[in-house]
């Protein structure tokens, strides 16, 4: 995903590393993205390689020079490509690591299980209140209506996972 969106944010202009890492960063990309912010300039590596971005030019910034990079006309066709493919693939995701380790949570101590589930339950918490901090910070701003269904999407799939460990966590309780 970090080629799709630094083609995306280089498409509507030129950008350093720096601008790209400030952007993605501000719009929480690695949350949402699974955007790291070390795999940025690994992609304009990768991107230069593959013809798709090419150098704009040098800035000086103080002591610093920053090269800024443009999407290529084979970067934008790219582009497309990465976008519409990205659209069509299957956005079905389940927590496997959460399913394995239920599969084999009999092997664990009754009063282990729960304090891990209720850990889980915590960060449940903790990113549902992220995601609502990132309403609050769109409050009085206009939200296109596909990222404000994609916002909404993000926030339901927490709830229902929280639910899913509340549920868990009543059967643990009750198992003998």
């Amino acid at each position: 995903m970090t080629k799709l969106l630094v083609l995306g944010l280089l498409d509507g202009g030129p950008m350093s590393g720096y601008d790209l890492q400030q952007k993605l960063g501000g719009a929480d990309a690695e949350r949402w993205g699974g955007v790291l912010p070390g795999s940025i300039y690994h992609a304009l590596k990768k991107l230069e390689g593959e013809g798709c971005i090419a150098l704009a030019g040098v800035e000086q910034t103080g002591h610093r020079q920053k090269a800024v990079y443009r999407i290529t006309e084979a970067g934008r066709s790219h582009l497309h490509t990465l976008i519409a493919d990205a659209l069509r693939a299957s956005s079905a995701l389940y927590p496997t690591t959460l399913y394995s380790a239920l599969s084999l949570a009999d092997k664990l101590p009754p009063a282990e299980v729960r304090l891990a589930l209720e850990e889980q339950r915590r960060r449940l918490e903790a990113e549902y209140a992220a995601l609502e901090r990132g309403r609050a910070g769109n409050e009085g701003q206009e939200v296109p209506p596909l990222a404000r269904i994609t916002i909404d999407n993000m926030a339901d799939i927490v709830q229902r996972q929280r639910r899913c460990v509340e549920e868990l966590l009543a059967a643990v309780g009750e198992a003998p």
